[in-house]
């Protein structure tokens, strides 16, 4: 009988060990944690697009998507991408043709900056995927090219890059004279990092950090530094924020019963 009691205990752990979810979701004090593990779940990652804006439900539901979280910034006026995003190998979204980007005076002085943000990159690898976080004209290591990307920005990690990402200005003295994405105020916000595994195998964190624990992107930083990861980034945040994943459906515009904000691009886990 103690025989028997000691196989299956050896079982039921083999078992959770063989049978453990890729996509594990937490929530603590207003913020969602979802860590992506294994090496199946990065095929099933991809970043899409819509040629219209619609809500991150939509994107769920007409991709057949596990998991859905936005990603890229936009131009609700145009609906169109203020961020590169890179789907089955090939750019789909290009911000240089956003017309009000490039004939935006201010932006237009800062572009360098502004299209060299931050992207979250699934290399393949001569035929072996991998996650990197990179500046945008950061090149691929040889061999590799970009399977699926998304930009977004800032950098979180290893380093905070709001001023030379242009989220943020300030004069001589250190006077903060333009914000963006409302780097320095609390708001509700997205933003996704990596993690080596022991083993060497790498892990996706995403966060989502709702209305009742909005973050400044400090201390979005400080909770990947507080988690150990290696690397990270933020995607566009405030009302943008949204999550979709089982039942659970987030959104962080302010009306009750709302259906979320429309969006350009996302992040989707292909079933």
């Amino acid at each position: 009988m103690r025989n028997f009691a000691v196989v299956l205990c050896i079982f039921l752990l083999l078992t959770n060990v063989v049978f453990a979810s890729p996509i594990d979701v937490k929530y603590d004090d207003g913020i969602y944690h979802i860590i992506l593990s294994g090496k199946k779940i990065k095929k099933k990652i991809n970043f899409i697009s819509s040629p219209n804006l619609i809500t991150n439900k939509e994107a769920h539901n007409l991709s057949g998507s596990q998991l859905t979280i936005n990603t890229g910034f936009f131009d609700p006026k145009n609906q169109q991408t203020i961020s590169y995003i890179v789907n089955d190998y090939q750019t789909v979204e290009d911000p240089i043709f956003n017309k009000n980007l490039m004939l935006n005076p201010s932006l237009r002085r800062n572009l360098k900056s502004v299209l060299n943000r931050t992207e979250f990159r699934v290399l393949d690898c001569d035929g072996k995927l991998k996650y990197e976080i990179a500046e945008h004209n950061a090149k691929v290591d040889f061999l590799c090219s970009i399977k699926t990307s998304a930009q977004g920005g800032p950098q979180l990690l290893p380093n905070l890059r709001l001023e030379e990402e242009y989220f943020l200005v300030r004069d001589e003295e250190g006077k903060v004279i333009r914000e963006s994405a409302s780097v320095l105020h609390k708001v509700p916000r997205t933003f996704i990092g990596l993690k080596t595994c022991p083993d060497g195998e790498q892990e996706v964190h995403i966060f989502i950090a709702t209305n009742q624990n909005p973050l400044t992107m400090e201390e979005a930083r400080d909770l990947c530094i507080k988690c150990n990861l290696d690397s990270a980034m933020a995607f566009d945040g405030g009302s943008s924020t949204s999550l979709d994943y089982k039942d659970i459906h987030v959104v962080s515009t302010q009306n009750s019963g709302d259906t979320g904000r429309s969006l350009k691009s996302f992040m989707i886990i292909k079933k």
